[in-house]
């Protein structure tokens, strides 16, 4: 982003062994010109010394709820008042256990309370524990309460589980904060579609393809946190989504098309990141269809409606960002789409590799305008999709 806001930033570290991380999430916030101070639990100095943050902060390390080198002693309440925004990096989850009750015996939990600033938390803990009901009971709780979620991420666990659970990378977390604050699309309006469609055979039958929804939630998350008012409109996926989205569930193509051009007339901006069955069938079977016959069954196609296309088509006017996955011959084939389909951008990324695409968590992709090409290398969805929505922020270059 260009135009950075510069904030009173209170990085929180509880006792995570990802607490190492917070000493470049610090840095990243100094660099780029944010004023940070940092709180640390004790637990969190058994694996990082208050000595390392000051250095990097510029600032002495809070760790005691009553301070008597704060004014009055009060070193909470002046943390409070003093930060535009708290970031809990690591938070474990006795923090989040802690916060979720409202605890303020020691300083951390006394400055969640006292403070109006904005607040984020990014879980870290063993992959288990993340996904223990009581822990989902007491993260929706504080989303629901403007505590906004950052991560977790799935990988490799110092304890040699593999999961969700791992921090969020700092540049993430960064990124996440940074968006929210800037609030770029706020007063835009904004459809995303995401997951894949059915289109039936049968009862028991249908046509669909593997997309996952990751990458079209992202960016429903991505544009929401950017401040836009957001319409997720998706087909069937096993995915969750913040309240500051308004979701909208289909199954066809022709479902998906019938809520889009609904919303389309008060839109800003259309986000076409489902994977949409090319295909349906000309004649879907009220019942079963039984194996009676041999070895051979016919079953004939019909084209789908071109989504993304026929709206483009009929509101010129507004700004279109397509997805393309590919299998080969990407960039070819994006710039035909680009042009076929009337778009402003097109988001295009090769399937083929295993770790990237479908269902996976992490992405890699190239932009493509009338005039320019943009290369985002592999990240996660989360961090992909906040850069792909600054693209389209007011510091973008005019890209209509």
């Amino acid at each position: 982003m260009n135009n950075i806001k510069k904030s009173n930033i209170l990085v929180c570290i509880t006792g995570s062994i990802a607490a190492y991380k917070s000493v470049d999430l610090v840095r990243l916030f100094k660099k780029n010109g944010h004023e940070v101070q940092v709180v640390m639990t004790e637990s969190a100095r058994e694996f990082i010394t208050p000595l390392t943050l000051q250095a990097i902060s510029g600032h002495k390390v809070h760790q005691s709820l009553l301070d008597i080198d704060a004014e009055l002693a009060m070193g909470h309440i002046e943390l409070a008042k003093w930060a535009d925004v708290i970031v809990i990096a690591p938070c474990s989850a006795e923090t989040i256990a802690r916060l979720s009750l409202g605890r303020a015996n020691d300083l951390l939990g006394a400055i969640i309370l006292a403070s109006k600033a904005k607040k984020f938390i990014a879980p870290a803990m063993n992959t288990n524990m993340w996904s223990n009901p009581v822990t989902k009971k007491n993260i929706f709780y504080l989303s629901s309460n403007d505590m906004n979620l950052i991560g977790p991420a799935k990988g490799d666990q110092a304890c040699g589980d593999v999961g969700y659970g791992r921090m969020s990378e700092p540049e993430e977390i960064y990124e996440s904060v940074q968006v929210t604050l800037n609030q770029s699309l706020n007063g835009k309006k904004i459809i995303v579609t995401a997951g894949p469609t059915r289109e039936q055979i049968d009862p028991v039958r249908f046509i669909s393809n593997n997309s996952s929804g990751k990458m079209g939630f992202a960016m429903a998350e991505a544009a929401a946190s950017s401040g836009a008012e957001v319409f997720l409109i998706t087909g069937p996926v096993s995915l969750t989504c913040s309240d500051l989205i308004k979701r909208i569930d289909v199954k066809t193509a022709n479902d998906m098309y019938e809520e889009s051009l609904k919303l389309m007339h008060s839109a800003d901006i259309f986000i076409g990141c489902a994977a949409v069955a090319d295909f349906k069938s000309v004649e879907i079977s009220h019942q079963k269809i039984k194996k009676s016959f041999e070895n051979h069954f016919d079953i004939r196609l019909e084209k789908n409606i071109d989504i993304i296309s026929s709206l483009a088509e009929q509101f010129p006017a507004k700004t279109f960002m397509g997805f393309c996955a590919e299998t080969e011959r990407v960039e070819e084939y994006a710039k035909e789409k680009l042009i076929s389909k009337g778009l402003d951008l097109i988001v295009a990324n090769d399937v083929s590799k295993s770790d990237i695409g479908f269902d996976s968590d992490f992405n890699e992709v190239n932009v493509y305008t009338k005039e320019e090409k943009k290369y985002f290398q592999k990240s996660t969805k989360s961090l992909l999709a906040i850069k792909l929505i600054n693209l389209l922020g007011p510091d973008s270059q005019s890209i209509h």
